[in-house]
C-alpha cells in the first residue's frame, strides 16, 4: 500500500484527529511552527494561553471533565518549565492529559542550544511516560501509544517531546488505530470476599475517590450505596462523585474534616475505598489509617496494581477501573444491613450540622459573612455549577459549604498548586459553554494565573471569578501564627482593583465588602456573563482575621502564646 507524503507535524494533527481530539491548548513558539500551520485547517480548536502553565492547567480541566486526554502545546525550555506545575497537578490528580514540547534540532541535540532541555530527566517522576520523537515515520506509533498510556489503568500525564527538524521532514505513514484504554475489573472471588466483609460489618463506610469514572459509574455505585445502606463519603477534592443532596452523602475526607466523620473513618470496622490513592490529605497525615495494616478491615480498590499495597495493607486489594469495578459492586446481592441501617441518616445529620453557620459570624459583627456568601451561591446558581479552586484557605469555604451536583462540579488540584482556579474555569467554560461556572480564588492565587481573563474574553467564556481579598497568604500566615505567633514574615500583600482589573480585560467588575451586597452583585455577575458571553469578577473584601470557619488569627496567636508559656 502506499500512503500520502506528509510532514511531521501534519502526521501529529492528523494522528490527534484519528484520536478525537477535538481542542488544544497551548502558547506558540518557533520550535513546533509546523504543528501550528497543520492545526490551522484541522478543524481542532486552539486555545491561545497568555502562560505556560495557565495552558497546561486548562488541559488538567479538560481531562477532568471530560475523562480525554487534555491536549497542551508549548515550547522547549522556559515553555517547559511553566507548563511542568500541571503536568504535576495532572500525574498527582490521576489526570489523562498529554504534553507536547517543541525541541532543537537532531543537529543542535546535546550541546546546551538555545533553550535545550532533556525532558526525560525533566519530567521523568511527574509524568507516567516521557519521550522524544525522532523519526516522522514513527510519530503515529508514539502518539498511539501516548493515548494509551495517559488512559489506561490509573490515568495520568504523557510528555512528548518534538525535535524541530523532525516535524518538517516528509514521511509516508500510515495512520493506527484509535485508541482503547484498558482497565483491569475485579475477579468474582473478590467481589464474593467484599461482600463475605460487608456482611459481617456493624460500622462500614465507603469512600469514593481518584479518576476514570463514568455517569454510568457513577449511577451504579449510587445505587450499590442504596440497596446496602453505606454512607458514602468522598476524598480530598473528589466530592462530585455523588450529589451531595443525596440523602446517602456524609461529608469530604480531607483538609479540615467534620470531626465526625473522622471519627467515622476511624471507627469503621470495614472501610471499602473505591478508587482513592490514600494519600496525605485523603489520610489527615496519615493518621486516619494506621500504617502499614489498618485497623479498619480495609478494602481498597484502585487502578494501577502498585499502587495497592504501597502505603496500607488491605485486607483485600482489588485493581480495576471505576466503571468495572462500580458496575460488578451494583450486581452484587445486597447484604442485611440492620446492624448499621441507622448510620446514614446519623451521617447525614452530622453534616448538616457541620454544615451551619460557624461561631465566627453569629454575633454579627462581621461586615462580610462568607456563609452567607455560600448559602446566597447554593440559591442563585444552579446545582450543577461547576466550580474551581486552587489552593488556599479561602477554598474551605467552597469544599464546606457548597453541595455539589456532581458529575464533574468540581475541578480543583490535590496537589495544591496555587494558579489552577481561573483557567480550569477557562476551560470549563470553553468544554462547555451551557454550563454555569464559578472560580474561587484567593487574592495571592488570582495573580498567579489571572492574565487568563483575557483568554476567557478573546474565547467568550462567561465565567464568574470570585476573589478572596484578605491581603495575605493565608494558609502561610496561619500556619505562621500557630509556629511562629505574632512574627509575620513574607506573607503580606499589597494587591491591585481586582474588579478594575477585570473591567481593564473587557469583564465586569464588583467589590463587595457587605454581606447585603453580595446576591445583588451576583445576580449581576450571573446576568452579565449569560448575556455578553464575557467573564465577570467579585472581589470580596474581608477581615483577615477570619482565617478558617473555625478560628481566627488572633485565636491562634494566643493559643500557640499560651502554649509556649
Amino acid at each position: 500500500m502506499t500512503f500520502p507524503t506528509r510532514s511531521g507535524g501534519q502526521i501529529l494533527v492528523d494522528a490527534l484527529k484519528l484520536h478525537g481530539v477535538d481542542t488544544a491548548f497551548g502558547v506558540p513558539g518557533e520550535s513546533y511552527l509546523d504543528v501550528l500551520d497543520a492545526l490551522r485547517d484541522s478543524g481542532i480548536r486552539f486555545v491561545i494561553n497568555r502562560q505556560e502553565g495557565g495552558a497546561a492547567f486548562m488541559a488538567d480541566a479538560y481531562g477532568k471533565l471530560t475523562g480525554q486526554p487534555g491536549i497542551c502545546f508549548v515550547t522547549r525550555g522556559p515553555g517547559a518549565t511553566n507548563a511542568s506545575i500541571g503536568v504535576h497537578t495532572a500525574y498527582q490528580d490521576s489526570t489523562p492529559m498529554i504534553l507536547f514540547i517543541g525541541q532543537v534540532g537532531g543537529d543542535f541535540v546535546d550541546r546546551e542550544a538555545f533553550q535545550e532541555v532533556d525532558y526525560r530527566r525533566m519530567y521523568g517522576q511527574m509524568a507516567k511516560w516521557v519521550a522524544q520523537i525522532d523519526r516522522a515515520e514513527r510519530i503515529p506509533e508514539y502518539l498511539a501509544r501516548a493515548f494509551q498510556v495517559a488512559t489506561s489503568g490509573r490515568q495520568g500525564p504523557v510528555v512528548l517531546a518534538l525535535p524541530e527538524d523532525m516535524l518538517v521532514t516528509q514521511a509516508a505513514v500510515a495512520d493506527t488505530r484509535r485508541y482503547q484504554p484498558v482497565q483491569a475489573a475485579p475477579a468474582q472471588e473478590q467481589m464474593a470476599q467484599l461482600r463475605a466483609m460487608l456482611a459481617q460489618a456493624e460500622r462500614p463506610l465507603l469512600l469514593l475517590g481518584g479518576s476514570g469514572w463514568t455517569d454510568a459509574a457513577r449511577a451504579d455505585i449510587t445505587r450499590f450505596a442504596e440497596d446496602n445502606a453505606l454512607p458514602v463519603a468522598c476524598a480530598f477534592r473528589f466530592q462530585d462523585l455523588l450529589d451531595n443532596e443525596h440523602p446517602h452523602y456524609a461529608g469530604d475526607v480531607g483538609i479540615g474534616i467534620n470531626p465526625k466523620l473522622a471519627a467515622r473513618v476511624r471507627e469503621a470496622d470495614v472501610l471499602i475505598a473505591l478508587g482513592p490513592r490514600l494519600g496525605e490529605m485523603t489520610t489527615s497525615g496519615y493518621t486516619l489509617l494506621e500504617s502499614p495494616v489498618p485497623r479498619q478491615r480495609l478494602v481498597h480498590i484502585h487502578p494501577h496494581a502498585e499502587e495497592l499495597g504501597s502505603v496500607y495493607q488491605a485486607e483485600l486489594m482489588i485493581a480495576s477501573g471505576m466503571p468495572q469495578a462500580a458496575r460488578m459492586l451494583a450486581a452484587l446481592a445486597p447484604v442485611e444491613a440492620d446492624k448499621w441501617q441507622a448510620s446514614v441518616a446519623q451521617a447525614r445529620a452530622e453534616l448538616q450540622a457541620w454544615q451551619q453557620q460557624p461561631a465566627i459570624f453569629t454575633d454579627g459583627t462581621a461586615p462580610l459573612n462568607l456563609w452567607q456568601v455560600m448559602q446566597t451561591i447554593g440559591t442563585l446558581a444552579p446545582h450543577d455549577v461547576i466550580i474551581t479552586n486552587g489552593a488556599g484557605n479561602y477554598a474551605t469555604w467552597a469544599h464546606r459549604f457548597h453541595s455539589y451536583g456532581g458529575a464533574r462540579t468540581q475541578l480543583a488540584p490535590t496537589s495544591g498548586a496555587m494558579g489552577y482556579s481561573v483557567p480550569a474555569a477557562v476551560a470549563a467554560k470553553i468544554v462547555d459553554p451551557s454550563r454555569t461556572v464559578i472560580a474561587f480564588a484567593g487574592d495571592g492565587e488570582f495573580m498567579m494565573n489571572g492574565q487568563e481573563l483575557a483568554t476567557a474574553v478573546q474565547y467568550g467564556a462567561g465565567v464568574i471569578i470570585i476573589v478572596f481579598n484578605n491581603r495575605m497568604f493565608g494558609t502561610i500566615r496561619m500556619h505562621q501564627e500557630k509556629t511562629y505567633p505574632g512574627r509575620v514574615s513574607g506573607t503580606e500583600l499589597e494587591n491591585p482593583d481586582f474588579a478594575a482589573l477585570a473591567q481593564a480585560y473587557g469583564g465586569h467588575g464588583e467589590i463587595v465588602e457587605a454581606t447585603a451586597q453580595f446576591a445583588p452583585a451576583l445576580g449581576r455577575a450571573l446576568a452579565f456573563t449569560r448575556a455578553k458571553g464575557l467573564p465577570a469578577l467579585i472581589e470580596l473584601r474581608y477581615d483577615g482575621n477570619l482565617i478558617t470557619p473555625g478560628a481566627t488569627l488572633e485565636t491562634l496567636r494566643a493559643n500557640a502564646e499560651a502554649a509556649r508559656n
